[in-house]
């Protein structure tokens, strides 16, 4: 009977570690439309977050490829596409920001791993001035509590740069509805307002101060996922969060939770692929 069992349980080790090894090598595509009487033409985005200095392929070959079948108008970065670990090497992110550079518009907001490299050069040297160097060269001006208007469109693209704080492990601290309107102003509520935010778990924040439409990452999809229902933990070590990929919907506001690209510290990815975001904006004929 145990000879069985644990017959039984290899098999099913070796089955999760598969799974584990395909999922952390493949990204999936995947659409959203999104439509307001705001918006003054139909727009396309491709949506990055979480890919942790990630290669698919010679040089980001197979992502770059598939950025460039969907046609974007626009690339729409929701931070972390590199990993702040001290010696780390930038060039995979500023590589595929180069090749990206070349062809799209690039609004780039930062996660916390961009932003941690700034606050602590103490353990991670000149990584943030580097890097800054880089997209600077590559006229990448990230949008650190700051915004683009978009004047044709009728909308502004903003990109929250929230405290440390907030980042804390096993618990969401608590924002005050005020905070967003002190780093970013308040928005025009006649414009279509996209707010690039890393961090989820304050959708309700960002919706009561006036986003239109959120895009963040940081979750990672939970890790390992449970088919058909949640992602299992959060990189800040909470158990099945609220917001764990996908769509949400809070007053009027949207939410697009990408379950990124990449991994870091804990490799993990089980039923959970990584995930390329494509995002159509369409004119919404007002009743």
């Amino acid at each position: 009977m145990w000879d069985i069992l644990l017959m039984i349980g290899c098999v099913l080790a070796v089955i999760l570690c598969w799974f584990m090894l395909y999922d952390g090598t493949r990204f999936v595509i995947r659409r959203y439309v999104i439509k307001s009487p705001k918006i003054a033409a139909s727009y396309r985005a491709v949506v990055l977050a979480d890919l942790h200095n990630k290669k698919y392929g010679k040089n980001n070959q197979l992502l770059l490829q598939a950025i460039e079948e969907q046609k974007p108008d626009a690339i729409w970065i929701a931070g972390d596409i590199l990993t702040a670990r001290p010696g780390k090497s930038l060039e995979p992110a500023t590589e595929l920001l180069q090749s990206l550079a070349e062809k799209y518009p690039i609004y780039y907001a930062n996660g916390n791993h961009e932003h941690r490299i700034k606050l602590y050069p103490e353990t991670y040297g000149d990584m943030a001035k580097q890097y800054a160097e880089a997209l600077e060269e590559l006229a990448i001006q990230p949008l650190v509590n700051a915004n683009m208007e978009l004047p044709d469109l009728n909308m502004v693209v903003y990109g929250a740069e929230i405290d440390r704080e907030y980042y804390r492990r096993f618990v969401i601290p608590h924002m005050e509805e005020s905070y967003l309107t002190e780093i970013l102003g308040k928005p025009d509520e006649a414009k279509f307002n996209v707010l690039l935010a890393h961090n989820p778990d304050y959708f309700p924040v960002y919706a009561e101060w006036g986003a239109d439409l959120v895009l963040s990452g940081h979750v990672h999809g939970g890790m390992v996922r449970i088919p058909g229902w949640k992602g299992v933990v959060s990189p800040n070590v909470r158990f099945f969060p609220k917001y764990d990929g996908g769509k949400f919907e809070e007053g009027k506001s949207t939410m697009i939770l990408s379950r990124g690209l990449g991994m870091h510290t804990i490799p993990v990815r089980l039923f959970n692929p990584g995930e390329l975001i494509v995002i159509e904006i369409e004119k919404e004929q007002e009743r």
